[in-house]
């Protein structure tokens, strides 16, 4: 049986659902905040394409059970149905960008993500 997740309603929503759905080990749930075709910009240095393969490596991510905590949001930039959500790291990581996009059904989805600046 397939879970059913809450669908995020503004661009901010994306960042605590990720932390939630790795909290609770959900890499499929993780998976569902991506459009089919996004990129993920991790393992740092490389790009994964596809919600089937950021799966995949959020599957592996998860493996050891980390715990993230929800971090600082910068503002929202908006564009139409497009918008760049980023967040403040807690980890010295360089810095959180994702570029997202509005849904037909007004939920919102990542399109890019880039979780680190520097590997």
């Amino acid at each position: 049986m397939t879970a059913v997740h809450e669908k995020a309603t503004t661009p901010e929503d994306l960042a605590r659902m990720f932390v939630e759905r790795a909290n609770a080990g959900d890499a499929a749930g993780i998976a569902e905040l991506y459009e089919p075709d996004a990129v993920l910009a991790f393992p740092p240095g490389s790009e994964t394409v596809g919600r089937e393969a950021i799966r995949a490596v959020i599957e592996q991510l998860l493996a050891n059970r980390p715990h993230f905590e929800v971090e600082e949001p910068m503002p929202t930039v908006r564009s139409g149905d497009l918008a760049m959500t980023s967040t403040r790291p807690a980890d010295d990581t360089g810095g959180r960008v994702q570029v997202v996009r509005r849904q037909p059904d007004g939920s919102w989805l990542r399109v890019m993500d880039r979780p680190e600046a520097r590997g």
